[in-house]
């Protein structure tokens, strides 16, 4: 990247409480008052870093939209906005 630009949607690191299937209960905090919907990327598989990810768009109960995700080679959660 060059001077003065910044990367957009950095992923940061969140507390999740997961249920079954590792759906999401609370992030944060705040509980998960639906799921709209749940992706899985994997990519980078002939590497040596893959790249496994669940993602969830979920909705709290105060309303907030959010995209997380769990890596999963490593197990740890991540807001992506």
């Amino acid at each position: 990247m060059s001077p003065g630009q910044r990367r957009l949607s950095v992923p940061r690191t969140i507390r999740v409480r997961a249920g079954p299937g590792g759906r999401p209960v609370s992030v944060d905090g705040r509980q998960v008052d639906s799921v709209r919907e749940s992706w899985l990327i994997e990519d980078h598989w002939w590497t040596e870093r893959p790249l496994r990810r669940r993602y969830w768009e979920i909705v709290t109960v105060c309303g907030r939209d959010e995209v997380v995700f769990c890596d999963l080679v490593s197990g740890r959660w991540w807001r992506q906005r």
